[in-house]
Parts: C-alpha cells; structure tokens; sequence
C-alpha cells in the first residue's frame, strides 16, 4: 500500500477505500494479537505487511502492542475517526475472539456485515449518494438514518432488502457494533467511495501513463 511509507505517519492525501479497509483490518488483528498472545505473525497477513513496511519494533515481545496504537494514530488522522470507534471494535473482539480458532470465523463475519451494510444503506440512499461531500453534516445525518431504518424498520419494498435486513442484525447482535458504530463505518465509505475515480477515468489515467513510456 502506498501509504506505509518508512518512519512516517503522516499523510499528505487522504488514502482511499482499499487503504481504509487495511487498516481496519490491521487494527482487529493488532487486537487480536495482543489479546491472544499470538506469536506466528504469518498467521495476520495485513499486520504482518503493516508492521514491515512501517518498521515497526515488537514492544514486549507481543505482537500487537505496538502497531495496534501506530494504526489507530494513522485512521483517526485520516479518517477522523472517534475513539469510541476504537473501543467498540476493542469489545467486540475480546467478546467473540476467545481463541485462536475464533480468529478466522469472526473476520469472515464481520465482511459479511460491512457488505451487507453497505448494499443495504445504498439500497435506501440511492440518489442522496450525489450530495457533495463539503455538505458533510447532512450526509453523515442521511447515513445516521439509513442505519436506524436498517435496524428498526420492519417493513421493506423487496424480498432482497427483507433478507439483507435480517442478516445485518443478526451480524450486529453477534458483533455487538451499535448503530453509531455503524454510522460512523459507513459515513467514512460512503465519503471514500465518493473520491473513488469512476471506471473510465480509470482507464484514461493508465492510458496516460502508458503513452508516457
């Protein structure tokens, strides 16, 4: 990833949608490292390639102690993410990760929240997705409702919303996420989502850079 850059945690570009999701990743298995005791660094893939590029010395002989407060530092500065944010997530894993064998299990089921999540507050969004970001209030209250509907309503249009409803709150009964966890989650995609280039732009840049060689 671009943004592990040697001896620095300070990011001039916010990162995008793919380094968002890494170092949320990296900050559960920091977690789970220090709550597990787990040695083998091969076993957390995302923290093992978190902690070389920033070169990160082991603290105390445990994984985890010291990159899981070096990859919060670098998500609250980015993202703007609260600490409430951080403990939430903190609970949740000394709650469902016991054990090593755990470990897999529960990331598997937090993807299936964030994509249900996330297909389910676009589902009801829909145009509002266009509101620019400078209007950053009223879209984090958009987001803040689209959560509490999820969660709350029972009544829904389709089969397909019915059965992705029925999943996300069986997710968060598990995970035990509150509803301004999952605001806060979803209002940092929505916004990165908003920065992703779209498809075409995509392919007119890597033309570019094709013909400059």
């Amino acid at each position: 990833m671009g943004l592990f850059k040697k001896n620095s945690d300070k990011i001039e570009n916010l990162g995008g949608m793919e380094d968002f999701m890494t170092l949320i990743r990296v900050y559960f298995q920091a977690g789970m490292a220090g709550n597990l005791g787990i040695t083998n660094i091969n076993y957390l893939p995302d923290l093992a390639t978190f902690k070389r590029s920033l070169k990160i010395q082991t603290q105390g002989n445990k994984l985890g102690v010291a990159e899981k407060p070096r990859c919060r530092k670098m998500l609250s500065q980015m993202y703007g993410l609260s600490e409430g944010f951080f403990k939430e997530i903190d609970s949740s894993i000394r709650k469902n990760c016991r054990n090593i064998q755990a470990v897999q299990g529960y990331m598997f089921q937090f993807q299936g929240f964030s994509s249900d999540l996330m297909m389910q507050i676009g589902t009801i969004m829909k145009w509002k997705f266009r509101v620019p970001n400078f209007l950053k209030k009223a879209l984090y209250a958009m987001t803040e409702d689209s959560v509490h509907k999820i969660m709350t309503e029972n009544k829904w249009q389709d089969e397909s919303s019915y059965k992705t409803v029925f999943n996300i709150r069986n997710y968060q009964q598990h995970l035990g996420f509150s509803e301004q966890w999952m605001t806060e989650y979803a209002f940092s995609m929505i916004r990165l989502a908003k920065k992703e280039p779209k498809t075409k732009e995509k392919i007119e840049a890597a033309k570019e850079i094709m013909n400059k060689k």
